[in-house]
């Protein structure tokens, strides 16, 4: 079997690690069969597509819509290589699933927008399927409504040019979408469980997502999530594009 490529942006080593555990986990696979690459530490360098079965991108604390002279030289590194592998990405229809952060390297082609009108709080959130999305290959093995954990300061607010809306929440509208047959991003993380959103709630509360006097309040919700459905996406990925 080809192997699957991971990208990653996390500079933590921990959460990094365990972002990593839980994709190879959930598909299934181990780490000969799921290459990573951790963008924030160097170029991502030249990537043949057919040297690939597909590609996964993790979430991580960039957001395309921050301020240009507040990015880091790391940031505006990422998100040039991300935009060049994006572009070949969708000009091949080559199996991408970006999550999170995928929103951000996709949803900003081809005329769309992404900012900070639907941000969300973490925790888990109900998302609904739309038409299309419960007659999706690869969403059609979630129920038509799920709970998914998340937390994000922006996300889609006009969609990519003729991309196809999968899923959608009530205080998100776009929380998955399509370009063209292959090519996926999710609002929402289909690897998170509970010990995994807490440790990413204790290492990020000073990055904005909440208020850090608010730690408490955050984690007691967190607990409180019941998520168990996202995760069939890694492995539907994985059974859809292995070859």
């Amino acid at each position: 079997m080809q192997p699957f490529l991971f990208l990653g942006t996390r500079a933590e080593d921990d959460v990094a690690d365990s972002e990593y555990a839980a994709v190879l986990r959930f598909t299934g696979l181990d780490e000969r069969d799921v290459r990573r690459v951790r963008l924030e530490r160097g170029a991502l360098g030249a990537v043949d597509l057919a040297d690939w079965s597909g590609i996964v991108l993790g979430g991580g604390p960039f957001n395309v819509s921050d301020p240009p002279e507040l990015k880091s030289d790391v940031q505006h590194r990422v998100e040039a290589e991300l935009r060049g592998l994006a572009t070949r990405v969708v000009a091949a229809d080559f199996p991408f699933l970006g999550a999170c952060y995928g929103i951000g390297t996709l949803g900003t082609l081809a005329g769309g927008l992404v900012d900070r009108t639907y941000g969300e709080p973490i925790g888990a959130v109900e998302v609904r399927l739309t038409d299309a999305g419960r007659a999706d290959d690869l969403f059609g093995v979630l129920p038509p409504a799920f709970d998914a954990f998340l937390g994000h300061k922006e996300a889609v607010a006009v969609l990519p040019a003729g991309a196809v809306l999968l899923a959608s929440s009530a205080t998100c509208p776009v929380q998955a979408f399509r370009i063209g047959e292959h090519v996926y991003a999710t609002q929402f993380h289909p690897e998170l469980d509970v010990p995994a959103l807490l440790h990413r709630i204790e290492v990020y509360r000073h990055h904005g997502y909440f208020d850090p006097v608010e730690l408490d309040t955050v984690l007691a919700r967190a607990r409180t999530g019941v998520v168990t459905e996202p995760p069939r996406l890694l492995a539907r990925f994985v059974e859809r594009y292995a070859r």
